[in-house]
């Protein structure tokens, strides 16, 4: 009961015919297209800058804790030796 059948298709292809009119059609389907071309790739590098901040995320990590220096002065340090 819920499906979309070819007659719901068609009644929906008058009313943006009524709606919009013959002439402004082809323009319309043209400004739609160039929407879906760039929210495809929006989306695209959306996930790929979300796979290298991973990528540099776990590679940072891993070599962070072996190249870290002491921020504090050491003992010898604050007492002047």
């Amino acid at each position: 009961m819920g499906a979309l059948r070819g007659w719901h298709i068609v009644v929906l292809l008058v009313v943006i015919l009524l709606l919009f009119g013959a002439p402004k059609l082809p323009e319309l389907a043209r400004s739609v297209g160039k929407s879906l071309h760039i929210l495809k790739d929006e989306a695209k590098s959306l996930t790929s800058d979300d796979d290298e901040a991973k990528k540099d995320g776990d590679d940072s990590a891993g070599s962070a804790s072996s190249d870290v220096s002491p921020a504090t002065p050491s003992d010898d340090e604050t007492r002047g030796k």
